[in-house]
């Protein structure tokens, strides 16, 4: 396959470009087929290859970097028509990785969806926004290396017009720099404008039970692909309707990755991402007195001025310390440098809140 042209090769729908045919020219030569991977499921994947879906084992690409297990998106080469068994021999390197931290207890990440270029991020208007959560989002999206998109479904609930628009502007205030759509998948208001973004790339469906995910994905298709189950009116929330990563090619260009709702969205060394989310607070930072201004009592402090003056909201900044602390941990996990640093900063706090209760015993004896 290596001879054809990009622009006429079978998987283009898929997302195969001519860079991907330059990378994939050495295995070409070894007769290999190159495929993106549609979903894994216990050691074996299915592929799209120019000649079809096939059915191939992972068994020679599962390495003990759990970084490098074969996911939802990624390209390889496999084993060309007629082995049996039929292997994936290797990966094409990630132009983005969505991850997350598997837990807090371990230092490992999963990659939940490769070479994505959106990351839609769907948020269900049937109950009570978490802005929150939504930050919490953005930052593994952003650090993924895709542009996040916020898609606030179930708008038909909202009961007027001004209630909609206060609630996208809340989100768009969390969301610098991403785009914030409310559309109803139901009725069809908004799709057009997230068909135009998802019809350009590879965009990958994130979100809890319950948000609307698969619903908003047969909207997309333009078909019932995925299994709709109706929320609980208590809650608002869902079952997994989907339960393993499928990606799709839709109908008006470009494909779709959709995932089983989240429940647990960990960190997963997403510095630049959360920075990216609160950019506003970072900018804020840079005019501190202090170049490690804790942005608690120090004179001079931006971040504070910005807090008094009703410019930053507290939770914004709350928010932000919640994220950078919890980043910071599981970095440390695998970072011997920075768990000495945290260590230091430990006793160093430590020690002043020591030698501030000595000053005030000597003030009171």
């Amino acid at each position: 396959m290596g001879s054809s042209s990009s622009s006429s090769h079978p998987l283009v729908p898929y997302g195969w470009d001519a860079d991907r045919e330059a990378e994939f020219a050495q295995y070409a030569e070894q007769g290999l087929l190159p495929g993106r991977v549609l979903r894994v499921d216990r050691g074996q994947c299915d592929v799209i290859t120019p000649v079809g879906t096939v059915r191939a084992d992972t068994e020679f690409v599962v390495p003990r970097d759990p970084m490098k297990v074969v996911c939802t998106g990624d390209w390889v080469a496999v084993d060309p028509e007629g082995s049996d068994p039929r292997y994936v021999q290797t990966l094409l390197p990630r132009r983005t990785a969505f991850v997350r931290s598997t837990s807090s207890k371990r230092s490992e990440g999963q990659i939940l969806a490769a070479n994505v270029d959106h990351a839609i991020v769907a948020v269900s208007l049937a109950v009570e926004l978490d802005l929150g959560r939504i930050e919490r989002f953005l930052a593994l999206a952003w650090e993924s290396g895709a542009q996040p998109v916020v898609v606030l479904t179930k708008a038909d609930l909202v009961p007027d017009a001004v209630t909609l628009a206060h609630l996208v502007q809340d989100v768009e205030a969390t969301a610098p720099g991403v785009p914030v759509l409310a559309l109803s998948a139901v009725h069809g208001d908004g799709l057009d404008v997230l068909t135009a973004v998802v019809s350009g790339g590879t965009s990958v469906l994130l979100g809890a039970s319950g948000a609307g995910k698969s619903t908003l994905a047969n909207a997309l298709l333009g078909e019932d692909v995925m299994d709709v189950q109706a929320t609980r009116d208590a809650d608002g929330k869902g079952r997994h309707t989907t339960t393993t990563r499928n990606l799709l090619a839709l109908p008006g260009g470009g494909v779709l990755i959709d995932t089983p709702g989240l429940r647990g969205v960990g960190l997963w060394d997403a510095e630049t991402g959360v920075g990216q989310v609160f950019a506003e607070i970072e900018e804020l930072a840079q005019r501190c007195r202090f170049h490690d201004c804790a942005h608690e009592s120090e004179p001079g402090c931006a971040v504070q001025a910005a807090i008094d003056s009703g410019e930053l909201p507290v939770r914004r900044l709350e928010s932000y310390r919640k994220l950078i602390r919890e980043n910071q941990r599981i970095v440390a996990k695998t970072d011997a440098r920075l768990r000495a640093e945290i260590r230091r900063d430990w006793k160093r706090k430590g020690a002043e809140g020591k030698a501030a209760m000595e000053a005030k015993r000597g003030r009171w004896s």
